[in-house]
């Protein structure tokens, strides 16, 4: 895929991709330092092939250090001025010292190893970025403005403001978060929230840039500027979550400097205090080669990558899903949660209530009551006044004058409504006493008499899949303002237990109640996002579920951003966040053993210059490798 010189110099692509470049030369280009060090490799492969032929072999390994070498060397050069003593300055020294003792060969052999090993760390690196990379991707850097006279235009999407037209053809991607003013269209957006199925776009819907236009083109109108787009926002996001560092990585970054520093001394000492005890200076068993060979291996490369190409790998994947973490410490967090808490209305449910049956204790017929509710209440915009209407509309009911019309806020609504010719006054709301009912109930009063309308609150399809899947993982707990008798129906159909029930809960008393729970276990409380902000803050780990980062209140309040309205993703998140913990004590353990196994018997003349080279740079192509499997989700 090739891009423009904006794209190249905006973005911050890699060489590869340089416009400047020929098909060719960006070809060759693409992993070249993989392929410098895999060519110093059969040099140096050559290079004791013909050991025999003193000036051949020297020849050959001439190359070596020439290619691989010099790219290291003048690294070094910028780090010693700079006065950063670090890992790559550990291993050019002692490339360097292998030279000068007569060990050219295993000064060779590390050179490459540790080519190819960063190499190979760039490689990881890039792959675990491969979901900002492929947003960044999406992004185009010019949109075709409308003009009045509908004349046409290109024009830099940075440079385009709120309220412009733009054209957007079949099978392009949308620049710019906007609405539809003409056309309409199927969009895909699942390499943006993970929602596989296209979602219809007609006039007034707001379309969210990096969407792409399967069957019809669409005219536009721009609601955001690029630098506040939806896409953008993401972008941000996974950028801010790549560079916020969980503890143990911050505290290995800030140990590898001290640590450099201390290998380098302790390693002249050992060189210098060896041949006290017998040992000769120089040559294969003298005290520089073992102070050498102690260096190399007691470097902590493996170590200090141990971390973050972890971290970086789970950000990467769950990205790719739709799922977004604020960083490793979101992570860690997440993993040690065992206690799992959901909001009910628009978590658990689908926030919408639906009209199971009406008690009529009137003189009218039900097909009367039913119109005379919908009447008042499309004047009202309560979920329970949208399933009364909705409720009408799947009836057909016929649609009653009404006047005078009072919308009462935490009560009803009441009017005048034209009943076979009359105007009689109807109250429609709560009932001023108690109805004993698992259901939510609202009354209509008319005439001294009234009927009694019951809602059932629609249970999101996955969700008892989901708890049963979290069950698996630790304990789950439904908080609710909802009365009780309404709550415990929906937490018996999810499979939870009396106690795991918490109802009529004001904002403050479920925030006292996540506080009680998270003196047993760390919680992680699933939220909408919205009403829901100071629960997800008040918790170990927030959960914002099927925002779309529509809402700035949950990215802020959030530690995770489930774009996708799908829960079946809280369980995976949890196994993710808990495999990544699992992955990085791995690492710790194959850096650590690595040194400790090999840093004594170099000293002891056990280990030889060449062997503690495998080992070093093998251990950091292991942890690496083992990094990568993070990227695959389950």
């Amino acid at each position: 895929m090739s891009f423009s010189y904006d794209d190249f110099f905006a973005k911050d692509l890699e060489e590869s991709e340089n416009p400047f470049l020929t098909p060719t030369s960006r070809k060759t280009g693409k992993d070249l330092s993989l392929k410098i060090s895999i060519l110093s490799g059969v040099f140096l492969a050559l290079s004791y092939i013909t050991v025999q032929f003193d000036s051949v072999s020297i020849l050959f390994l001439g190359f070596v250090y020439f290619l691989s070498g010099t790219p290291a060397l003048i690294q070094t050069i910028k780090d010693v001025k700079s006065s950063i003593i670090n890992i790559d300055v550990l291993m050019t020294l002692a490339a360097l010292l292998s030279v000068c003792i007569g060990a050219e060969h295993e000064g060779g052999l590390l050179l490459v190893l540790f080519a190819l090993s960063e190499s190979m760390e760039e490689m990881v690196d890039r792959k675990t970025k491969s979901a900002l990379s492929h947003l960044n991707s999406l992004v185009p850097s010019l949109a075709t403005v409308v003009q009045n006279d509908n004349t046409r235009y290109q024009k830099a999407v940075q440079e385009i403001s709120v309220g412009t037209k733009i054209f957007v053809p079949v099978g392009e991607i949308v620049p710019l978060d906007s609405k539809v003013v003409e056309g309409s269209s199927f969009v895909n957006i699942s390499h943006i929230t993970g929602e596989s199925i296209p979602v219809s776009k007609m006039v007034g819907d707001p379309v969210v840039a990096g969407s792409l236009l399967i069957d019809s083109p669409l005219v536009l109108e721009v609601t955001k500027p690029s630098s506040q787009s939806t896409l953008a926002k993401i972008i941000e996001l996974i950028t801010q979550a790549q560079h916020a560092k969980p503890k143990i990585q911050v505290f290995l970054d800030q140990f590898s400097g001290i640590y450099a520093k201390t290998i380098i001394g302790l390693s002249l000492f050992f060189a210098l205090m060896l041949p006290l005890f017998g040992i000769a200076f120089l040559g294969t068993e003298g005290s520089i080669y073992r102070a050498l060979a102690f260096l190399i291996a007691a470097s902590p490369c493996a170590l200090i990558i141990a971390t973050p190409t972890a971290y970086l790998s789970s950000l990467s994947a769950s990205a790719r899903h739709g799922v977004l973490p604020k960083g490793g410490t979101s992570l860690d967090a997440l993993s040690r949660c065992k206690y799992f808490l959901f909001d009910k209305t628009g978590t658990l449910t689908t926030g919408g209530l639906s009209c199971t049956r009406i008690d009529n204790h009137t003189t009218y017929t039900l097909e009367t009551i039913l119109a005379i509710g919908a009447s008042l209440e499309k004047n009202a915009t309560h979920p329970i006044a949208k399933a009364i209407v909705n409720f009408a509309e799947l009836k057909h009911s016929d649609e009653l004058k009404t006047k005078e019309v009072l919308v009462i806020a935490g009560k009803g609504v009441k009017g005048l409504v034209e009943i076979q010719g009359e105007w009689q006054e109807v109250f429609i709301g709560r009932s001023e006493r108690e109805y004993s009912t698992e259901e939510v109930v609202t009354i209509l009063k008319i005439g001294g008499k009234e009927a009694v309308f019951h809602f059932k609150d629609e249970l999101r399809q996955e969700a008892p899949k989901v708890i049963e899947e979290l069950k698996n993982l630790g304990r789950v707990f439904m908080l609710t303002g909802d009365r009780r008798e309404v709550a415990q129906p929906v937490g018996r159909l999810l499979g939870l237990e009396i106690e795991e029930i918490f109802a009529d809960l004001s904002p403050e008393e479920k925030l006292e109640k996540i506080a009680e729970l998270s003196q047993f276990e760390n919680c992680a409380m699933t939220g909408d996002g919205i009403n829901d902000g100071p629960a997800l803050v008040r918790s170990s780990c927030g959960i914002a579920v099927g925002t779309g980062l529509s809402s700035q209140t949950a990215v802020e309040a959030a530690d995770i951003v489930i774009m996708k309205n799908d829960l079946y993703l809280i369980p995976k998140i949890v196994r993710q966040a808990r495999k990544t913990q699992n992955i990085v004590r791995q690492n710790l353990t194959v850096a650590l053993s690595v040194i400790l196994i090999a840093t004594t018997p170099s000293l002891l003349g056990l280990i030889p210059l060449w062997l503690a080279v495998i080992l070093h740079e093998g251990g950091t192509v292991i942890v690496g490798l083992n990094s990568l499997r993070l990227l695959r989700w389950k």
